[in-house]
């Protein structure tokens, strides 16, 4: 039975949310509500994403200290994966303030007692499961190119990259397949996290009801994954400090998403 309430919820008769037909303009009210949630108390969110900063220097610390440079790139690019995981509390804030209740960050923080918690971790550990096979890909496709052995220095690894026949290769097969990564995660997570915290619903059906909402809503959802992707590489270029904002307005923003993609409780097919 707890298996079946992680998967499935803990309603045994399966319930599969609908889903609305939204437009460009819903995508842009989702992030002017997700800015006016960030506005309201700036400094809790702020507080709440400085992990997102503060990992990416480690992830850079790290790759270069343990001779991986190779992955730097898709450690990087990969950490977003697994931002839908991290910005779980932000939801949360949105939710709280949404129905008129204290949404200070340390309310927000005391999700271990919501009872979604083992489908959200389920959820999870698909994320986390997606980035490791991202990075295992990512050093596959090096290897193929430049060999096992890896780069001495930034310099020489910069320099093969971007100078050679084999780097540029890299460089495009290397954004492709991290394309199909990211399509995959936006169309199983895109509402996924929110929905758990509203309905405790299971992991697989709050997962199909993402794949619903965005083959339902192709071009939406495009283009909240390419926003998404633009804040990421704009934030990321001051050493990541800029996610620290970027960040929680996206996550807020999730959670409008969300409320716009996904029929209310009471109008599920």
């Amino acid at each position: 039975m707890t298996t079946f309430h992680v998967l499935s919820g803990a309603d045994p008769t399966v319930t599969h949310p609908g889903i609305r037909k939204i437009g460009i303009a819903d995508v842009f009210d989702a992030l002017r509500l997700g800015l006016d949630d960030f506005r309201e108390k700036p400094s809790h969110y702020v507080f709440l994403c400085l992990i997102y900063p503060i990992a990416g220097v480690v992830l850079m610390t790290w790759s270069a200290g343990a001779n991986m440079l190779p992955l730097l790139y898709p450690l990087a690019s990969g950490f977003a994966l697994i931002g839908p995981v991290a910005a779980i509390a932000l939801y949360e804030v949105s939710r709280r303030r949404e129905l008129g209740m204290d949404a200070r960050w340390p309310h927000a923080m005391r999700l271990h007692r919501h009872p979604a918690i083992p489908s959200i971790l389920a959820v999870a550990a698909v994320l986390f499961v997606i980035f490791v096979v991202w990075l295992l890909v990512a050093q596959g496709l090096y290897i193929t190119m430049f060999g096992p052995t890896p780069p001495a220095s930034i310099s020489e690894f910069w320099t093969s990259v971007t100078t050679t026949e084999q780097g540029w290769h890299l460089i495009l097969v290397g954004n492709l397949v991290g394309f199909v990564f990211a399509v995959v995660v936006l169309s199983i997570s895109v509402v996924t996290f929110p929905l758990l915290l509203d309905r405790d619903v299971g992991a697989l059906t709050a997962m199909e009801t993402s794949v619903r909402a965005t083959l339902a809503n192709p071009v939406p959802v495009a283009l909240w994954g390419l926003i998404i992707a633009a804040g990421l590489v704009i934030g990321s270029i001051p050493i990541f400090v800029g996610l620290a904002v970027i960040m929680p307005i996206f996550g807020h923003a999730t959670w409008h998403l969300y409320r716009k993609l996904v029929e209310p409780v009471g109008a599920a097919r």
